[in-house]
């Protein structure tokens, strides 16, 4: 009994001190650059099934981010917006030029068809990563922090990616928030 609790110890004590190695070279820098060849090689298609203009609706209107993006304060996900959502809106409005005027009609296609619109997910950390959106909400990170500024962008696009482990402890060293592995890890 005594060897089985040993042996326990000694794994676990293995596994923390690997662990504590591996946030201690993220925060020196020393990983952030590392991604697999296949990483590197592979090309994304982030082609959305509908324009969605964040310059006009969270830049020009400037909608908050989490009128759409509503669970982002009470959930892990920040969530994709149903259509009726935009349909709040885009009932009565539908845009001042034909573009605008043709991507607002496939949002009215997809609530006429009681569907909801496939959007291509942008953001995604890895399985064996948790990230709590309203942990970092309710510690008034701003969304730009990872974002970006997304009102600037008329195509949703990734910044600060690869959103790496070195990239995320280091913004909790400088904000001095706990980064043991089980606060992203469990």
């Amino acid at each position: 009994m005594t060897k089985r609790w040993i042996g326990r110890l000694t794994i676990g004590f293995v596994t923390i001190l690997g662990c504590l190695a591996f946030v201690f070279s993220q925060e020196n820098g020393k990983d952030d650059s590392v991604s697999s060849s296949a990483e590197s090689s592979t090309v994304l298609d982030f082609t959305q099934p509908i324009a969605f203009p964040h310059t006009i609706h969270a830049g020009v209107d400037q909608i908050d981010c989490q009128y759409c993006h509503f669970s982002a304060e009470r959930s892990v996900d920040a969530g994709i917006p149903p259509v009726s959502t935009c349909m709040g809106c885009h009932m009565v409005i539908g845009g001042s030029d034909e573009v605008q005027q043709a991507e607002i009609q496939k949002v009215r296609d997809y609530w006429a068809a009681k569907e909801p619109i496939p959007w291509v997910r942008i953001y995604k950390v890895a399985d064996h990563v948790h990230f709590p959106h309203m942990r970092h909400v309710a510690a008034n990170v701003d969304c730009t922090t990872c974002h970006g500024e997304v009102k600037e962008l008329e195509v949703i696009e990734t910044v600060n990616q690869p959103l790496s482990m070195g990239w995320c402890v280091s913004c909790h060293v400088e904000q001095n928030v706990r980064r043991d592995c089980t606060v992203c890890h469990y």
